[in-house]
């Protein structure tokens, strides 16, 4: 049980991380867009995007890999709980509440190397949004997390 909990904690670690990452590349993107005529500006922001993409990128994997030990690890860890069965309904709709989320940061991802390409990004009022759309998605994820309704 232990192992269990200590692989839990850093899949909400990954999670945390992976999630601050959404959270703030639209923020960078509404910032791209309100700074259209200082291209300094602009190149610094795109490049800190670059950075903060790839980071996510890594949390989420990282959470992945550890989520998949949480759901199957019952199957080549000794004692360790299982996830699959009845009543675990929730699991396949958070997992759909995070597949969204996941595409919104490539959404995100693309808009973000379009400017690189002399695309432009939607409005900041339609990023600003965006921005908004990941915190929705999260309430709900937590809430099939922590209620486990079927």
């Amino acid at each position: 049980m232990t192992l269990y909990l200590w692989i839990k904690t850093f899949h909400l670690l990954f999670v945390i991380a992976w999630m601050a990452a959404v959270f703030y590349l639209p923020r960078i993107l509404v910032n791209i867009a309100e700074a259209e005529g200082s291209a300094e500006v602009q190149a610094r922001l795109v490049l800190m995007g670059r950075r903060l993409y790839r980071f996510g990128h890594n949390m989420l994997g990282l959470a992945i890999v550890l989520g998949a030990v949480l759901w199957l690890g019952y199957r080549v860890i000794p004692d360790f709980p299982t996830m699959v069965g009845p009543g675990t309904g929730w699991l396949h709709a958070k997992l759909a509440l995070v597949a969204l989320i996941l595409a919104h940061y490539i959404v995100g991802g693309r808009w973000l190397k379009g400017v690189d390409k002399g695309r432009a990004l939607p409005g900041s009022g339609k990023l600003r949004l965006f921005n908004e759309l990941p915190v929705l998605l999260l309430v709900g994820v937590i809430w099939l997390v922590l209620f486990k309704p079927f």
